[in-house]
């Protein structure tokens, strides 16, 4: 099976409404004051002629189209005039936004998440997009839930304690590229240019979801207490080297493991610490 060339757009130089329609104005004015007779056949001309006027406003297009062949593509703004069987198709080059629909899908790891993305797109090309595929703008949405999909089904949710990799929540920036990258290539066939996407939503499905967020609050009181005892290590560390150092006390093996726990309970623990001061 063959696969069609892709159409290209080329543009299309009108000549300006203003010169015909003065014209054909006067020619009918005058063939009325002379020949009565003769201004039904000017009539039936300007008629004819009528559907050759066209406007193009500001962001906008007119693609040609002259007995099903592409003539070219219209984008200056004006008031013009061609052929009056010419089928002007008006497309829009303004910048379009859509926000996908918060779909169910799994992640790397199989957990259910909700994702949803905003796209930022417009028309590059606007003989690919009238002519390559059926209906540019529904393609432009299919395109995003499906991309969206393949993305959120390639990252894990969060790091989950792993090194080096990419998450959906950790690195939203290097994942919306990604995302960016995949829609420019599935749209390219379409002459749609993709401006900017990024993740709008994101969050674990309800039927998990308040496991996870006890994971997480797990992980981080994990986290944060292997913080404070690499932190009570190095500060018990640096007190015995300044004591042994200027001779305050002479510490045996017993009383130096005995001030080690003593200070690590201190700096470890949640609660105020209460000394007992021995006075004999």
């Amino acid at each position: 099976m063959t696969t069609p060339s892709a159409s290209s757009e080329h543009p299309f130089a009108p000549i300006s409404a203003w010169p015909v329609l003065i014209t054909e104005l006067v020619l009918l004015a005058g063939l009325l004051a002379v020949f009565r007779q003769a201004g039904a056949l000017m009539l039936l001309v300007i008629l004819v002629t009528l559907p050759g006027f066209f406007i193009v406003g500001p962001n906008m297009a007119r693609v040609l189209v002259l007995f099903g062949k592409y003539k070219g593509t219209v984008r200056k703004q004006g008031f013009f005039w061609t052929n009056p069987f010419t089928l002007k198709h008006k497309l829009s080059l303004k910048v379009h936004n859509i926000a996908s629909e918060t779909i169910k899908v799994n992640d790397s790891r199989g957990n259910p998440i909700e994702i949803g993305a905003v796209v930022v797109w417009q028309v590059r090309d606007t003989a690919q997009a009238l002519f390559d595929v059926e209906d540019y703008a529904s393609y432009v949405d299919i395109q995003a839930e499906t991309s969206v999909r393949a993305i959120a089904s390639s990252h894990p949710y969060d790091e989950g304690g792993e090194e080096d990799v990419v998450s959906l929540r950790g690195d939203s920036t290097q994942v919306a590229h990604e995302l960016q990258a995949m829609l420019a290539e599935q749209l390219e066939r379409a002459g749609i240019e993709v401006l900017e996407s990024r993740i709008s939503h994101l969050a674990y499905a309800p039927e998990i979801a308040q496991a996870m967020l006890q994971r997480q609050q797990a992980e981080a009181i994990i986290a944060a207490r292997a913080k404070i005892v690499e932190g009570a290590v190095s500060m018990v560390q640096h007190a015995l080297d300044d004591l042994s150092e200027r001779g305050v006390v002479e510490l045996d093996g017993e009383r130096r493991a005995s001030m080690v726990s003593n200070l690590l309970v201190v700096l470890c623990g949640q609660e105020n610490a209460r000394p007992i001061i021995t006075a004999g």
